[in-house]
């Protein structure tokens, strides 16, 4: 029997305070000092007189249901304790190349090669996200994580049905399962997620958390994310889907795998199908659009993702790995415009061919589009290597800025007359691509119909040295071969060039003379970056001449600015135009360097240029007005010093000029006249010492002392060897065949 004296004496001990207390003992102490008073209270006995053995057992019962509050409390605290703060790091996602509006032009996989591209609420479709709310999470903006009227219902459901019909978990919960993967499915895997998504919720904002959703969520094989999703599996953007679009999208995460379109179609479809039935049951779709989005297809199989300048892609990436967003200057339209136009173009040429396009803004030197190869993937074309950068022989390309350093010389005007004859510096003597001569031209003329002897006259006046140096201080590189100097022939192709280059020397013609470093990445310009190409006046000049180049075949002439060039060999075709607002540059050839017969710029080149402007989707800009200074004179009505142009090459060969025969060409067909009479055959010729010589088949035939146009009577048909020559012994010979 127990004392009662102890006992009273024991219960007039005072109690020490709750703060006093700690670890258990205390907290079952806490729970006796409110529970005995709560029990007395609504006891049967409450108002009698309390019996010490009543109160021990309302102790022991109190002490029973504190010891067992503890034992489910503590080790979940100790648990939840243990989980430490939320993962709220970045996400791993994929490297991503943008538009200069934002539209993606390349994405690559994670490191674990995945597609995980970044999403945002702003862009998805407005539907996506009300038919996700309906059919995951009704009450996600409101609640703090954890859904109680979810949770109630899941329970309620598991009582009646013995089984889980619906579940609780709140797309805040499944953030958290996707940012900390766990394999079992337990009533502690689910208390996890709700401490966490309390968590998330307590430091994010709902934006934010739903961005991690629609980042992560996971929709079969290597796809997460809903951007990912939509560019595989429907080859589009998820800011506009169609209604049956955005319901596949919000049942593929509930099992991503049994659901893939691209594997089980149909399974895709009922469960689809079940999302458009449950928003139509919530009211947010009418039943008409539901029937129409059911009869909608579902897709069976996934699509690549976009490879817009891939070129330009990898560039950027490689120059800053760390980065995960790029942002590029490319406009996405006409990039896509001109990478077709590449393609096809290069199908028809042949399969070795390659084509490589540049478009270049001239106001910010920045790339609005490059096609550096036309298939990046195909290997025979070598596709993978940029074109756009790669040194090769820019034929004629150059001469427009011959001519450009003469007007800003002062010693040619466009209305200039220079000859257009044999001439020789030193053991060099130029000829036309045609191997004729046109006698006196224009400057404007010489420079439209790309002749050869007259830019060389210029390019000897300007000084090679000096044209070099000029345009390697506007920016461009100009690679000469090992051990070589600057020599006349650059006029004529005689150096390396990169496209890139190319087209920024032409982008600062139409710029008035200030070139411009291309740029490809938006913000990467410094101000204050401006290189002095050509005075305003020379570049007006040289750019109205190019306006006025006749056009290839089946193309409007006087809008577009263009030049040609064909390397020696044929193994690059090129072209390159401007009008008042984008210069565009074309090459054509094999990237190995081999010859390809036939290729000629301005019939191979020339047309794609024409056709790139075509499909840029912009309207012609006219060029700039003349600047102060610039003299529209023509003839006579040009200073004397002006009038005509006499290069020392053409004085040295003045007085005696190689003896050429200009016709018949050698290899020439000659038709007899009708009835088999034998009417003369007339020669021309050009330079040499009078008298002249013809002899046919070495046999002398006639003389002339001052005449240019000779005449023989061919005996009939067959191959004839006919030669000329002069007082000085020099001879010229073709071999013909008279039909």
């Amino acid at each position: 029997m127990s004392d009662p004296a102890a006992s009273k004496r024991k219960a007039a001990l005072p109690l020490p305070a709750c703060g006093e207390r700690a670890g258990v003992r205390g907290a079952i102490d806490r729970f006796r000092s409110w529970s005995i008073p709560l029990i007395l209270t609504f006891s049967p006995q409450a108002g009698r007189r309390d019996r010490p053995s009543k109160r021990r057992g309302l102790r022991l019962i109190a002490t029973s249901a504190a010891l067992a509050v503890l034992a489910i409390a503590v080790p979940t605290a100790v648990f939840l304790y243990s989980l430490g703060p939320p993962p709220l790091g970045p996400i791993a996602v994929s490297t991503t190349v943008l538009d200069r509006d934002g539209r993606l032009l390349r994405a690559y996989t994670t490191e674990d090669g995945r597609w995980r591209l970044p999403a945002t609420r702003d862009s998805v479709d407005p539907r996506f996200l009300a038919m996700l709310y309906a059919y995951e999470d009704k009450r996600f903006l409101s609640h703090r994580g954890v859904d109680p009227m979810a949770v109630g219902r899941a329970a309620r459901q598991l009582a009646g049905n013995g089984r889980i019909v619906s579940g609780a978990s709140t797309l805040t919960m499944q953030v958290a399962r996707l940012l900390e993967p766990r394999v079992e499915r337990s009533w502690i895997a689910k208390l996890h997620q709700a401490y966490r998504a309390l968590q998330l919720e307590y430091a994010l904002g709902k934006d934010e958390i739903l961005a991690r959703y629609l980042t992560l969520a996971p929709y079969g094989g290597n796809l997460e994310g809903i951007r990912a999703a939509s560019l595989a599996y429907l080859g589009k953007e998820p800011r506009r889907l169609s209604l049956g679009e955005a319901a596949l999208l919000v049942a593929l995460p509930q099992s991503p795998e049994t659901r893939r379109p691209d594997r089980s179609p149909e399974v895709a479809r009922r469960a689809r199908d079940r999302v458009l039935d449950r928003v139509a049951a919530a009211g947010i779709v009418p039943a008409d659009e539901v029937a129409r989005a059911k009869a909608e297809v579902v897709p069976t199989a996934r699509q690549p993702m976009p490879v817009f300048a891939p070129h330009a892609s990898d560039t950027a990436v490689s120059l800053l790995p760390d980065e995960r967003v790029h942002r590029l200057t490319i406009d996405l339209p006409l990039q896509r415009a001109l990478e077709d136009l590449a393609r096809e173009r290069a199908r028809t040429l042949g399969p070795d061919i390659q084509v490589a396009i540049l478009a270049v803004d001239h106001a910010s030197g920045e790339v609005l589009a490059r096609v550096a190869s036309s298939d990046y993937f195909d290997q025979r074309r070598a596709g993978q290597v940029d074109m756009t950068r790669a040194l090769r022989s820019p034929g004629s390309t150059l001469k427009p800025f011959i001519y450009g350093f003469g007007f800003e010389d002062g010693v040619i005007h466009p209305d200039t007359l220079i000859d257009d004859r044999p001439v020789s510096y030193g053991g060099y003597k130029p000829e036309n691509f045609d191997l004729t001569f046109q006698g006196t031209v224009t400057i404007r003329k010489a420079l439209q119909m790309s002749l050869n002897v007259p830019a060389v006259a210029v390019l000897d006046k300007v000084g090679a040295s000096r044209f070099t140096a000029r345009l390697t201080q506007a920016g461009a590189e100009m690679a000469l071969p090992k051990g070589e100097v600057p020599g006349l022939a650059m006029g004529l192709g005689g150096v390396g060039v990169t496209l890139d280059d190319l087209v920024m020397l032409y982008s600062g013609l139409a710029r008035g003379g200030d070139t411009l470093p291309l740029v490809e990445r938006i913000g990467e310009r410094e101000p204050g970056a401006e290189l002095r190409l050509i005075e305003p006046v020379a570049a007006w000049y040289v750019g109205q001449i190019l306006l006025g180049t006749p056009p290839p075949d089946n193309a409007a002439g006087g809008r577009i600015a263009f030049k040609t060039g064909t390397s020696y060999g044929y193994r690059d075709a090129w072209s390159v135009g401007f009008d008042g607002k984008i210069t565009i540059g074309i090459w054509v050839g094999r990237a190995d360097g081999a010859p390809v017969p036939g290729l000629v710029g301005r019939s191979t080149a020339a047309p794609i240029l024409f056709d790139a402007f075509a499909r840029s989707g912009r309207t012609l800009s006219p060029l700039a007005r003349a600047p102060k200074g610039a003299l529209a004179a023509a003839g006579a009505k040009l200073p004397p010093p002006l009038q005509r142009f006499r290069g020392e090459g053409f004085e040295r060969n003045a007085a005696n000029p190689p003896l050429r025969i200009m016709y018949p060409p050698n290899g020439a067909q000659l038709a007899l006249a009708s009835g088999g009479g034998h009417e003369p055959i007339a020669l021309k010729v050009s330079g040499g010492a009078a008298p002249l010589t013809v002899l046919v088949n070495g046999v002398p035939q006639a003389a002339a002392n001052t005449r240019r146009t000779l005449h023989y009577a061919p005996d009939g048909p067959g191959f004839v060897r006919l030669t000329v020559m002069d007082a000085n012994g020099k001879a010229d010979s073709v071999v013909v065949r008279v039909q």
